[in-house]
């Protein structure tokens, strides 16, 4: 009986579990049989392979052929282990050495000639094999780039199954001709895209990126856009129709510093797995941005689908930018299922076939009109809408899920004088991204020897023992916290947001300045008057809050 073993990697999620190839031969009727729980997909791998195998000038064994897939529990999908299963079966027919197939790991699909194509998720399932202890993968020539980032991984990308053969068995390796070397277009890279999802989905669009600059007037918001990328602290604007509550959204990825080495493995992994992740660029480098329509489903924001979920647009924007315009006419059924990932950082999505986890550390913007037609509160608007419609359109927005987010906005109409003077005095994004790159420090070197990087990430209960605000800086906080104004996470948010500011304004620690300001930004209401300390009474002096950048 003839008996070789290699491996591969089956992908649930963006996690990848090392699956071990075993193909056997048997006297008896000729027959293919592929068990170990496989999809509709991996079943038809037999034809695939069985046509590869005999395209590449090897023979294919006439005995009884039993491939299984191991662990047999953990259900297997996709064409990415045709590689591994056709090297196993000719490592079982003695046309390759056993002994060699066994210490490699194999992702690779095959077409009927024997040409190797790309599948999506190869840097998951390289990330899988190098935890497991492998140090050699055998991937698509396509996919090598993708696969080399992993550090400590001998990666060898193959053109063709004869190519294969020819390394394994130590022979001449054949040329194989490459469709980009005569100005064709290589159809084998459509595996690399889910149809549907386009490619560079959740991505910047190529190296332009907006200038905040263009943003004529709003120095409230764009002052609270700089402490939101500063600090990745979730946004809401809120204003009538343009007001440029969508140009601000569109700015905050630019003023987000890029992905370190770590987070760039983590997104590249998400956009790979989800078909996303643009051909010839191995590397995600800039935090994404992803803005789902209004109409979007539970499953396209979350992750869903047939089968083991997808992910959705809250893990293809994770380290980005999530944001969702429009927000008063989305689902208060999808929007609230985004209360767990804004909390955790990754959301967990439980299916008949599966469950699975997928990463989603967002910085969330939300954008929405005072009421249906857009004009409420507004100069000479004229809004029409009833009282009722205008409760029933805010309560879209539920209490928990805007209890999650620190900063709330109203943008107002742009004034005529502000309009002409476009474009003089303006501040850029690289000026304000510079102010951002400094404040991040500051916190990454306080928190240097601890888990978090930024601000929003530390718990509550760290930041109001391990690191202590001025004395009387949180008296206005408390009053508010007393008088239901606040919950005890909005406290805890307030103090993220007062951290940032006195970051960005380069100061140790904050003051009760930074305090009111992160208040006003949390809850709306305008801090102008401030007790004065001490002295009692009735007596109070009148203090205006400053934004982070003009306390200096």
């Amino acid at each position: 009986m003839g008996f070789a073993r290699t491996c591969s990697v089956a992908l649930v999620g963006v996690e990848g579990v090392v699956v071990e190839v075993q193909a056997g031969l048997e006297p008896g009727v000729a027959a293919f049989t592929l068990v170990g729980l496989p999809d509709k997909s991996l079943i038809e791998s037999r034809e695939r392979v069985r046509a590869a195998v005999v395209n590449s000038g090897a023979e294919w064994p006439q005995k009884k052929l039993i491939v299984g897939l191991s662990p047999a529990s953990v259900p297997k999908g996709g064409s990415g282990f045709d590689l591994a299963v056709a090297c196993a079966v000719l490592g079982a027919a003695e046309r390759l050495d056993p002994r060699e197939l066994t210490d490699l790991m194999m992702i690779g699909e095959l077409g009927l000639d024997g040409r190797v194509r790309p599948v999506r998720g190869v840097l998951p399932a390289v990330l899988a094999a190098a935890d497991a202890g492998y140090r050699q993968v055998v991937v698509p020539e396509q996919t090598a780039a993708e696969a080399s980032l992993v550090p400590g991984i001998s990666v060898l990308g193959v053109r063709s199954l004869r190519q294969l053969i020819a390394v394994l068995a130590d022979e001449p390796v054949p040329d194989e001709e490459d469709p980009r070397d005569e100005g064709r277009p290589d159809p084998s890279l459509a595996g690399l895209v889910v149809p549907g999802t386009g490619v560079g989905a959740g991505l910047p669009p190529g190296d332009h990126t907006p200038d905040l600059a263009d943003v004529a007037g709003q120095h409230s918001a764009r002052r609270a856009l700089e402490v939101a990328a500063a600090g990745r602290h979730h946004i809401f604007f809120k204003g009538p129709p343009g007001a440029g509550k969508t140009m601000l959204a569109e700015r905050l990825p630019g003023l987000l510093p890029p992905l370190s080495p770590k987070e760039s493995l983590e997104v590249t992994a998400v956009h790979s797995v989800a078909g996303a992740l643009p051909p010839g660029q191995p590397l995600v480098h800039r935090p994404p941005y992803c803005a789902p329509h209004h109409s979007a489903t539970m499953a396209s924001l979350v992750g869903g689908g047939t089968g083991l979920p997808r992910p959705g647009a809250v893990s293809l924007a994770h380290h980005g930018v999530l944001f969702v315009d429009e927000a008063a006419e989305c689902s208060p059924r999808v929007l609230d299922a985004l209360r767990q990932p804004l909390e955790s950082g990754h959301v967990v999505v439980a299916r008949a076939a599966g469950m699975m986890r997928m990463p989603a550390r967002i910085l969330l913007a939300l954008a929405a009109n005072p009421c249906p037609c857009g004009r409420h509160g507004t100069t000479g608007g004229g809004c029409e809408c009833r009282p009722s419609s205008i409760r029933r359109y805010r309560a879209r927005l539920s209490g928990p899920l805007m209890d999650r987010v620190d900063l709330r906005i109203a943008v107002e109409p742009v004034a005529r004088a502000e309009l002409i003077a476009l474009g003089r005095g303006a501040e850029t994004t690289a000026a304000v991204a510079e102010r951002v790159r400094t404040a991040r420090e500051r916190a990454a070197t306080r928190f240097s020897g601890t888990p978090w990087h930024t601000n929003s990430e530390v718990p509550g209960h760290e930041l109001r023992t391990r690191w202590q605000v001025h004395p009387g800086a949180l008296a206005q906080a408390e009053r508010d916290l007393e008088c239901g104004l606040l919950t005890a996470r909005g406290l805890d948010r307030v103090l993220r947001v007062a951290w940032t500011a006195a970051d960005l304004a380069g100061r140790d620690r904050p003051t009760r300045e930074d305090v009111n300001w992160a208040l006003e930004l949390r809850t709306g209401v305008r801090r102008g008057a401030l007790a004065a300390a001490g002295g009692g009474g009735n007596h109070h002096e009148t203090a205006t809050v400053r934004p982070p950048h003009e306390q200096r």
